[in-house]
């Protein structure tokens, strides 16, 4: 689980100096272009997981759905502090001692947070599943205690989990280019690869989960659709020609069913690239199957899966937006905008808040 871009390819002894430099990592794209885009990554990222914390300490947790969210964005935020280090690490401008502090704490941090994402991702499917098959069915406070405490664990886990690659990352620097796998004791090497199996496991646990559940929300969409129609095609009435053009309650509808489909794209935009790209290049870190240049391919293809992974912290909010309705209300109260306010992107209309209830999550509505 940790990064392993913090040196080039060993150095060889010998007259090949030339496959040395066509061989070694420290290339324009992870020297340059992938800081950059980091550094772009951790202003927005700083700016969005910033205001998306502010907003959700304000909304009290009544639903499953905004626990789920409340702890992916304390993920995002972590994930996010992690960027720094990664970019002062992979444009060489780290010393020593923060390289280290890279492979130990930093890169262990950005894979902790990365699965704890995706393992909330899973659990919000299944609480989206069961809100489009099962819609008036509601929740009390011991299910919301529940949902807390399965949220506690799911930390405690991983943390547990990833705290030997901190402790057992412990020895000394080789040279002065070295991988993090290079500061790992014996005992260090065998938890990383427990630990890789362990998130394997996670990811594509979570992939099949997501799938099914979706596969089941759009067989209900469309059964819904479906009724839907052939309820107006059976009982149109005619009605007097208006200037006034207005959003009908089905494309509105519509709407509301495409956002939901927002956690699917996310998810296999952020996620499953990374953990396609991750087999080949966990072969050619630990057997002697690639040459130099494959191996090289195989890393450049890990780092730019890796960044849509990252990207996950900034495209988190998009949900958060979309898909509950007490984020919008409490964004827009403190930002002084009326309620309806970018309504023609949510499909929800006027989303006016009647005072009867408490701040609520009112994505069930798909």
């Amino acid at each position: 689980m940790l990064m392993e871009t913090n040196a080039p390819f060993p150095q060889f002894p010998g007259n090949h100096s030339h496959t040395n430099i066509t061989c070694s990592r420290d290339n324009i794209l992870k020297t340059v272009f992938f800081p950059v885009l980091y550094s772009v990554l951790l202003l927005v990222g700083l700016l969005l997981n910033g205001v998306a914390m502010w907003v959700f300490f304000r909304i009290p947790s009544r639903s499953h759905f905004i626990i789920y969210l409340k702890n992916i964005v304390v993920a995002d935020v972590i994930m996010t502090f992690s960027f720094p280090f990664k970019v002062l690490s992979d444009s060489n401008m780290a010393s020593i001692g923060l390289r280290i502090f890279v492979c130990r704490v930093s890169s262990v941090l950005f894979y902790l947070t990365m699965y704890i994402s995706i393992l909330f991702f899973g659990l919000i499917s299944i609480d989206r599943c069961r809100k489009t098959l099962k819609p008036f069915k509601g929740t009390n406070a011991s299910r919301l205690a529940r949902r807390k405490l399965l949220s506690g664990a799911i930390w405690t886990f991983l943390l547990v989990l990833c705290l030997p690659n901190v402790i057992l990352t412990s020895k000394t620097p080789p040279s002065k280019h070295f991988k993090c796998s290079d500061l790992k004791t014996k005992a260090g090497l065998l938890w990383h690869e427990v630990v890789n199996h362990v998130c394997q496991v996670i990811f594509w646990g979570n992939l099949v989960t997501v799938v099914v559940c979706y596969t089941l929300i759009t067989k209900e969409l469309y059964k819904s659709y479906s009724r839907t129609k052939s309820h107006n095609a059976g009982g149109t009435i005619c009605q007097a020609p208006s200037r006034k053009t207005t959003r009908s309650p089905q494309q509105a509808k519509r709407k509301i069913n495409a956002n939901v489909f927002l956690v699917l794209a996310v998810f296999f935009v952020c996620f499953v690239p990374f953990h396609f790209a991750r087999v080949p290049y966990t072969i050619s870190q630990t057997r002697k199957v690639f040459d130099c240049k494959l191996k090289l391919f195989f890393f450049q293809l890990k780092e730019s899966t890796l960044f849509l992974s990252s990207l996950n912290s900034v495209l988190d909010p998009l949900i958060y937006f979309f898909l509950c309705k007490s984020f919008r209300t409490t964004l827009f109260k403190t930002l002084q905008l009326p309620p309806g306010t970018c309504s023609w992107l949510t499909g929800r209309g006027s989303e006016v808040d009647t005072g009867n209830t408490p701040l609520r999550d009112s994505s069930a509505s798909i």
